[in-house]
């Protein structure tokens, strides 16, 4: 299994904050063949089309409690 960074999002969305910085911050600072886990409350599905065109697949899972758990792996480790 690859090396990951774990980014949970779920309290900043919870207190009405936007993550979309966090999540791009910490995508630049990936290590080659790190893959990037985000926790989130929601499908993050904007970010599938955001990251996929940065060369990013994904693979989400629904955790219980209805949070999303979603690996995003360069396409070319």
């Amino acid at each position: 299994m690859a090396n990951e960074r774990v980014l949970d999002v779920r309290e900043t969305i919870k207190a009405g904050g936007e993550p979309f910085d966090d999540i791009m911050q910490a995508v630049r600072e990936l290590a080659p063949g790190e893959d990037l886990v985000l926790l989130a409350p929601f499908d993050p599905v904007p970010l599938y089309g955001v990251l996929g065109a940065q060369g990013f697949s994904h693979a989400t899972e629904a955790l219980p409690g209805g949070d999303f758990q979603v690996r995003f792996s360069r396409q070319d480790s």
